[in-house]
């Protein structure tokens, strides 16, 4: 329960923050250049300290990261209060400067808690405790926005700053220790070296790989669509947000469905079911083709949802179970490195694709990719159940 309510902290935090920024635009207080500089900035700090946080946690065990990537995510919210208070060139500093450091906050905590999870929980509990995770990420997500949003109305953004800043230091003290007191290799090599004895683990397991390329393709071409395309699409079928309100709440639900699924259910060819489960993301840009009539993208955005959840929650227990405690957090690192890291090409390719192509075929071409990329993938060996033993 610790490290669940630690987890959910931090991501409340995550999903809070930008929210609030925006926030503080609508009021004129930054503009949308410094809305979109800080966003940018914030995941320049995650992708930086996304691979050094696998080696530390390595190191150092999973809770010591835990500990200063919280307090680091606290101490960028006064920075980045400063930047807004301020006027000139050395207000828009301190404002990136804080973005970065809450970047570094937020992309040391993932692996750190990944590989804090087995540490924590028992073998046989492992699914459930990640499907639980999962529900924690999709509440989060939704309660965090909302909340903030109802403290800035109620008590104004400063209020809303020290809430995030408090998540934070609740994220940073909350979790407990881990069974296991020590992770430290015995043989200690420079970064680079460490980080390439990740690359060579994740070699070792054809599964990981096939499945983070598979993922990561997805994440560029599907999720891309959701986030570039869904808001013109929304507004020239509904005359406004309607469509993508709909559709968002759709995937959420069916990604809360799909995690409580996941609590129970173990199949018994455990990857190709993840993989299956992944492809539904497919649907998503297909639908949008007959974006008129509503009920299609509604239903195969809670489709996708319930299939993201089918696809995580035994991808992460696989990874949990068949790297080496002391390799774990490094190989976590390059699943968050790659997945997420290269969604931003996807997203600034979109626009330019269907301005060239056309819509419908950038539509029709990315739902062909998210559905079949899964289907290659499972012609891996050892994909059939995420596990070379098998």
């Amino acid at each position: 329960m610790r490290l669940w309510i630690g987890n959910t902290a931090s991501g409340l935090a995550t999903w809070a923050l930008p929210f609030v920024l925006g926030l503080v635009a609508m009021e004129g207080t930054m503009s949308s250049t410094e809305l979109g500089l800080s966003l940018a900035a914030r995941t320049v700090g995650f992708l930086i300290a996304v691979p050094l946080a696998g080696i530390w946690t390595d190191r150092h065990g999973p809770r010591r990261i835990v500990l200063v990537s919280g307090f680091v995510g606290a101490v960028s919210i006064p920075i980045i209060v400063s930047g807004l208070s301020g006027f000139g060139s050395a207000a828009s500093i301190l404002l990136l400067v804080g973005a970065v450091v809450v970047g570094l906050g937020q992309g040391a905590c993932r692996p750190a808690y990944q590989a804090m999870i087995p540490e924590i929980v028992t073998v046989d509990h492992l699914q459930a405790a990640n499907a639980a995770m999962s529900i924690s990420v999709r509440v989060t997500s939704l309660v965090g926005p909302a909340a903030v949003s109802f403290i800035t109305l109620a008590f104004g953004t400063g209020a809303a700053f020290i809430t995030i800043a408090v998540l934070w230091l609740v994220s940073a003290v909350v979790p407990p220790r881990g069974r296991v007191s020590s992770r430290v290799s015995a043989l200690r090599r420079n970064i680079l070296s460490e980080f390439l004895v990740a690359v060579e683990e994740a070699k070792r397991h054809p599964w990981f790989v096939a499945g983070l390329a598979t993922l990561t393709i997805v994440i560029a071409t599907g999720y891309s669509v959701t986030a570039v395309l869904v808001p013109a699409i929304s507004q020239q079928v509904s005359g406004g947000a309607m469509l993508m309100t709909e559709t968002a709440t759709a995937f959420m639900i069916g990604a809360l469905f799909g995690a409580v699924l996941a609590t129970r259910w173990q199949p018994v060819n455990r990857g190709w079911t993840a993989l299956a489960g992944l492809s539904l993301y497919g649907l998503v840009p297909l639908s949008l083709l007959a974006a008129d009539w509503t009920i299609f993208p509604i239903l195969a955005f809670f489709l996708a949802g319930v299939g993201i959840e089918i696809f995580n929650v035994p991808w992460f227990t696989s990874v949990q179970t068949e790297i080496p405690p002391d390799r774990l957090a490094r190989v976590s690192s390059l699943d968050f490195l790659f997945s997420y890291g290269l969604a931003p090409a996807g997203l600034a390719l979109m626009t330019p694709l269907a301005d060239t192509f056309g819509r419908d075929a950038v539509l029709v071409s990315s739902g062909i990719i998210c559905l079949t990329v899964p289907g290659v993938a499972m012609l891996i060996p050892t994909s059939r159940h995420f596990s070379v033993t098998k």
